[in-house]
C-alpha cells in the first residue's frame, strides 16, 4: 500500500500501549513497564498523530505543550517528539505527511510561534525547514588533571545532599528563578519536574540512583546538581564515572563550588556531561582545558511556524532595519519580504513590506539564527543567506547574535 492510502488521525490517550510499542521498534529499544508509565505521564494524546494500517499503528509524530526560552523572552513552542514510522512501511511518505500536517495544525491553532525538536537523524527534518539552532558541549573530563581555582565559599553557604524526587521545591525555585534569562530551557510543571527526574533502573545503565546536592545561604537555594555515578575499577585502583545530569547555578560563587563538588567525587577519575553549552564557563576556569575532553553535538532544532510573531517575539543585540526575502514551501503564508525593525532596546517589529529586500533567505535558516548561536553571516559564508545590499548581512548578524550561548538541557 502507497503511504497516501493510510489514514492519520488523532490519537487517542488509550493507545498509548500501541504507540510505545512502535516507537520501541523504530529506536530499537523495547520499554519496562516503568519506562512506559513515565513516558506516558507527559504523553498529549490531544496532539498525537497516528498512522493506522489495518487496526495497527505503523506511524506516530506528537508535540508537548511547553515553553521555551529565546533570547530575551520566553515564548510558547510546540516540544515535537515521538516522531517515527513502523520498519515495515518506510519509504512510502508517512513521515513527510505527519510533519507537514503538524506543522500546519500547529500554526492554524496560533498559539505557537516556534516549533523545536532534537533529532534523531539530522538529516530528516531539515527537510521540514529546521534549522540547527542550539549546539551542545559534551564533556569527558579527567578529573584527577583540571583543577579550579582556589576561593573562599560565601559567608554562610553551604551544599546539602537531597533526593532529587524530593527535593522538587527547591530546585523549581532555583530553576524558575533563572528559566527567563536561560536561552535553550524548556518550561517544567510538577509533572515535567517528576518526569525530568525519573529514575528508572532499567535506563541507569549500570550506574546508580540519581543524587543531588543543593547550594544554599541563608537566603535560601541559589543553585544545585544531579548526578549519578558508575562504579568501576582497574588494575591501578578506583576508576568510576560522574555522569552529570544537570548543574544549575545562580552565581559564580555557587558555579564553582558545585563543580568542585562534582570534580573531587572520592574514588572518581572522569566527570562526563552531556548538555553544556558551547561558552560554560567551567571551560574557563580550570587550569587545563584540554582534560576537559570537550566536543560539539547537535542540540536543538528550531522551526519558524508564525514569522512576523517570532521574529517580532525575541530581542536582538542591536538595532536593525533590514528587508528579509524569505521563502517557506510548505507554510506559504511566511513567504515575501518582511521587514524587520529592532530599536536601541532591542524590542522589534516584523512587518510586511514590498520594499527590496536585503537578505533573502528560507525559512530554515531563519531558525537556525533564531537562538543567537549561528550567526547569519556565516550561513551567508556558506551560500544559504544571499546579500542584496551591501553590509546588510553584518549589521543583521550582529542583532540576530546573543550575549550567551543557548544551553538545552534535557531531551524531550
Amino acid at each position: 500500500m502507497d503511504g497516501t492510502g493510510t489514514p492519520i488521525r488523532v490519537g487517542t490517550a488509550e493507545e498509548w500501549d500501541a504507540i510505545s510499542d512502535l516507537l520501541g521498534s523504530v529506536f530499537h529499544h523495547t520499554m519496562s513497564p516503568d519506562e512506559r508509565d513515565v513516558e506516558g505521564s507527559v504523553f498529549e494524546p490531544e496532539r498525537s498523530l497516528v498512522a493506522e494500517d489495518a487496526g495497527t499503528v505503523v506511524g506516530h509524530a506528537a508535540a508537548y505543550t511547553r515553553e521555551l526560552t529565546v533570547p530575551g523572552a520566553v515564548l510558547p513552542a510546540a516540544h515535537v517528539t515521538q516522531v517515527g514510522v513502523r520498519p515495515t512501511h518506510r519509504r512510502r511518505g508517512l513521515l513527510t505527511r505527519m510533519m507537514q500536517r503538524q506543522l500546519r495544525e500547529i500554526a492554524a491553532a496560533g498559539r505557537e510561534p516556534v516549533a523545536v525538536l532534537w533529532a534523531s537523524e539530522t538529516k530528516i527534518y531539515q527537510r521540514f525547514g529546521y534549522g540547527h539552532a542550539a549546539p551542545v558541549l559534551r564533556m569527558t573530563v579527567t578529573t584527577r588533571e583540571v583543577r579550579l581555582p582556589e576561593s573562599p565559599p560565601a559567608a554562610g553557604s553551604r551544599l546539602r545532599m537531597v533526593r532529587p524526587l524530593e527535593a522538587i521545591p527547591e530546585l523549581s525555585k532555583v530553576y524558575e528563578q533563572l528559566r527567563a534569562t536561560r536561552t535553550g530551557w524548556s518550561s517544567r510543571d510538577e509533572r515535567w519536574w517528576r518526569f525530568v527526574l525519573s529514575d528508572i533502573e532499567s535506563q541507569r545503565q549500570g550506574a546508580t540512583a540519581q543524587y543531588g546536592v543543593v547550594h544554599e545561604t541563608a537566603d535560601g537555594p541559589t543553585g544545585y546538581a544531579i548526578w549519578r555515578v558508575k562504579g568501576a575499577w582497574n588494575d591501578q585502583g578506583p576508576d568510576a564515572e560522574v555522569r552529570v545530569r544537570e548543574v544549575v547555578a545562580a552565581d559564580p560563587a555557587t558555579y564553582r563550588a558545585l563543580w568542585r563538588f562534582l570534580l573531587t567525587i572520592d574514588l572518581a577519575r572522569t566527570a562526563s556531561v552531556e548538555f553544556a553549552s558551547l561558552d560554560e564557563p567551567l571551560q574557563f576556569l580550570v587550569d587545563e582545558p584540554r582534560r576537559l575532553g570537550a566536543t560539539v553535538g547537535d542540540g536543538l532544532w528550531i522551526r519558524i511556524v508564525d514569522l512576523p510573531r517570532a521574529l517580532a517575539a525575541r530581542s536582538y543585540a542591536a538595532p536593525a532595519d533590514v528587508v528579509l526575502d524569505v521563502t517557506d514551501s510548505l507554510l506559504t503564508e511566511n513567504s515575501g519580504r518582511w521587514r524587520l525593525t529592532v530599536d536601541a532596546s532591542g524590542s522589534a517589529t516584523c512587518t510586511r513590506t514590498e520594499d527590496p529586500p536585503d537578505l533573502a533567505c528560507t525559512v530554515l535558516e531563519l531558525g537556525a539564527a533564531y537562538l543567537g548561536a549561528v550567526p547569519l553571516a556565516a550561513l551567508g559564508a556558506a551560500g544559504t543567506v544571499r546579500e542584496l545590499t551591501p553590509d546588510a548581512l553584518r549589521k543583521a548578524s550582529t542583532a540576530f547574535g546573543w550575549h550567551r550561548m543557548p544551553n538545552p538541557t534535557e531531551v524531550f
